[in-house]
C-alpha cells in the first residue's frame, strides 16, 4: 500500500484523510494550527456538501454537531424592511446549516483516528516541497523550531487558499477579480432574536448579513469594496463599529454598540475567486481552496473543498491500494482535476454574477433591489430563499462515493 502525506486539515484534508485511512491507506496528516478555532473558518453547510459526509458514514456523527438551521430571512434598507421570507419545516433541509467547523474538523481527525495507519500532526509548518528527479516526493516542515523533511510515495495539498505547496510548486492560477471584501465578527445574540432568523441589509455599494450562529452568538458579515478596510483599521475598532451600524436597522444598531466590547473573532476576508490551470505536479496533487479558492457568496467553500476529497479518493484510492507505479498515481491526480474542473468552474461564474448584484452597483441591480416588495408578494422571495444548493443545480454533477 503506498503511503499519502496530506498538508493541512481543513474539509478538503481531513475528509480525504478519513476516506483513505478507513480503507486502510497509510495517511499522514499535516496542520499548522495546534487548535482548529484560531483562525477564521466558514460555517455554511450547504445540503451537498451534507450529503458527502452522509456517504463517508458519518451522518449521525455530523448532525450531532453544534448548529443552526436557518428558518426565516429579512431584507432590510435601512430602517425599512423590504420583505419578509419564511423557510417552511418541510424546506429547512435545503437551506444552508450554520455548523461548527471546528467541531466537524475534530470529529474528522478522531474518527480517521480509529485507524492504525493514521497520524496527524498539528503544529507543523510547511516550508517547502522536496523534490527528486522532477518529482515531489516530500515537504520541508518546521516543527518546534527545527527543520525536518518528510517523505511519502504521493502529496496532497489541502493547505488553503494561501497554500505554501501551491507557491513552492510553481503553479499558477487564472484569477477572477473581485470587487469586495468581507469583515466578520460575532457580537452576543439579542435577547429578542427569533430562532433561526437572517437578515440582510443593503448597504452603499455592498451588503450586511446577520445570522445565529451555533455557539449562541450574532455574526455579522459586511461586505465593503476592496481597500476600503484599510482606511477604517488605522482609526480602530470602535471606527468600523461604527460605521457597521450605520449599514443595519436602528435596533440591531443599537444592540451592537452597545456590545462593542464583546466583539468576538473579527476577520477580514480578502474574497479571492481564482483557479489553477494545474492542480498537479509529478508526485503532487492540490485540493479544495488550495487548487480554487472560492468567494464567500453563495456559501459553496466547504461544500466543494468536501466534494473535491470524495472525486480524490474516487480516483486514488484504486491506485494506491495496487501500489501503483508513480505514472499511475499521477494520472489517477490529473482524471480529479478533469472531473471537478468543470463544476468548481461553473460555480465561481455563478459566485461572480452573484457578487455583482451584492456590490449593488449597476442598473440592474437597483431594479432588483426596488422590486423586493413585490417579489415578496408574488412568492419569488421565499422559494429563492429555499432552494439552497438548486441555485446552483445546474452545475452540481451528481457524485458518488465508489471506494
Amino acid at each position: 500500500m503506498k503511503r499519502v502525506l496530506i498538508v493541512g486539515a481543513g474539509p478538503a484534508g481531513a475528509a480525504l484523510a478519513y476516506i483513505l485511512a478507513s480503507r486502510g491507506v497509510p495517511v499522514h496528516l499535516l496542520e499548522r494550527q495546534r487548535d482548529f478555532s484560531r483562525e477564521f473558518r466558514g460555517e455554511g453547510f450547504q445540503p451537498s456538501g451534507r450529503d458527502v459526509l452522509h456517504q463517508m458514514g458519518l451522518g449521525a456523527r455530523f448532525e450531532a454537531l453544534p448548529s443552526v438551521r436557518l428558518a426565516s430571512l429579512a431584507v432590510w434598507r435601512g430602517s425599512r424592511r423590504l420583505v419578509s421570507v419564511d423557510v417552511p419545516e418541510s424546506a429547512r433541509d435545503n437551506v444552508a446549516r450554520i455548523v461548527s467547523q471546528p467541531a466537524l474538523l475534530e470529529m474528522l481527525v478522531e474518527e480517521a483516528g480509529r485507524f492504525p495507519h493514521f497520524r496527524l500532526e498539528r503544529g507543523v509548518a510547511v516550508r517547502d516541497v522536496v523534490r527528486e528527479g522532477g518529482r515531489v516526493v516530500g515537504v520541508r516542515v518546521e516543527r518546534d523550531g527545527h527543520e525536518e523533511e518528510l517523505r511519502a510515495d504521493f502529496i496532497i495539498g489541502t493547505d488553503g487558499r494561501n497554500s505554501v505547496l501551491r507557491r513552492k510548486a510553481d503553479l499558477h492560477e487564472e484569477r477572477v477579480p473581485q470587487s469586495f471584501d468581507i469583515l466578520w465578527c460575532k457580537v452576543p445574540l439579542p435577547p429578542s432574536w427569533r430562532p433561526g432568523h437572517s437578515e440582510i441589509y443593503a448597504t452603499v455599494g455592498g451588503a450586511c448579513l446577520s445570522f445565529p450562529s451555533y455557539d449562541g452568538t450574532l455574526q455579522l458579515g459586511w461586505s465593503m469594496g476592496k481597500g476600503q478596510f484599510k482606511q477604517l483599521r488605522g482609526r480602530g475598532v470602535d471606527a468600523w463599529m461604527e460605521e457597521l451600524a450605520r449599514a443595519v436597522r436602528p435596533e440591531l444598531a443599537e444592540h451592537v454598540l452597545a456590545h462593542r466590547e464583546q466583539v468576538s473573532h473579527p476577520f477580514l476576508l480578502d474574497v479571492i475567486c481564482d483557479r489553477l490551470v494545474r492542480w498537479t505536479a509529478p508526485g503532487l496533487l492540490l485540493i479544495g481552496d488550495a487548487a480554487h479558492p472560492m468567494s464567500p457568496v453563495g456559501g459553496q467553500g466547504v461544500n466543494v473543498a468536501l466534494r473535491d476529497a470524495l472525486v480524490a479518493a474516487n480516483h486514488l484510492f484504486p491506485v494506491l491500494a495496487a501500489d501503483g507505479s508513480p505514472e499511475a498515481l499521477d494520472a489517477a491526480a490529473a482524471r480529479v482535476q478533469a472531473e471537478r474542473l468543470p463544476e468548481v468552474t461553473d460555480i465561481q461564474s455563478i459566485q461572480t454574477r452573484q457578487a455583482r448584484f451584492l456590490s449593488g452597483t449597476g442598473l440592474l441591480p437597483r431594479l432588483l433591489m426596488a422590486s423586493l416588495p413585490l417579489l415578496g408578494k408574488l412568492g419569488v422571495l421565499r422559494d429563492f430563499a429555499i432552494a439552497g444548493d438548486r441555485r446552483f443545480q445546474g452545475v452540481l454533477r451528481p457524485l458518488r462515493l465508489a471506494v
